[in-house]
């Protein structure tokens, strides 16, 4: 049962209006993230909230590696087209405890058949928090099948 009013109101609102899209699928959408691109980087904003820390009441290292990867993905599929994570590394420098975050994703090199990324995440008051490096793989468009 949810007896947090914030965390009942995300959740009814990501239930109401997701979809299997970008920007809009269910987990973007529970958590708020919110998107702006521009020619190489995706900015991920995400305003934190009190149901989305661990037992230690720092921001879950679990929703800064989802904010850390879907500003990645989100900006292959924008540039390049839909991808897959094929590895990730995640490093944890400093707790994040309130405020709005940015997870921001760039290229560090395009390739034919992989891609490699890195996101940073970013307090509100600029201090770096966490990063990650991605190699990710194309994906190809499934046919139709009739």
């Amino acid at each position: 049962m949810l007896t947090d009013p914030d965390l009942e109101q995300a959740f009814a609102k990501a239930l109401e209006d997701h979809e299997f899209a970008f920007e809009r699928f269910f987990l973007a959408r529970l958590f708020g993230f919110e998107f702006a691109y521009d020619d190489e980087t995706c900015t991920v904003s995400l305003a934190v909230r009190p149901w989305m820390h661990n037992p230690r009441k720092s921001l879950h290292g679990g929703v800064i590696a989802l904010g850390l990867d879907i500003s990645m993905g989100h900006l292959l599929n924008r540039t390049v087209g839909p991808a897959a994570t094929v590895e990730t590394k995640v490093q944890y420098l400093r707790p994040v405890t309130g405020g709005t975050v940015t997870f921001q994703g760039e290229f560090i090199k395009r390739g034919r058949a992989l891609h490699h990324l890195q996101s940073r995440l970013f307090t509100e008051d600029s201090k770096l928090a966490a990063f990650a490096t991605a190699t990710w793989a194309p994906i190809e468009p499934k046919p139709d099948r009739a």
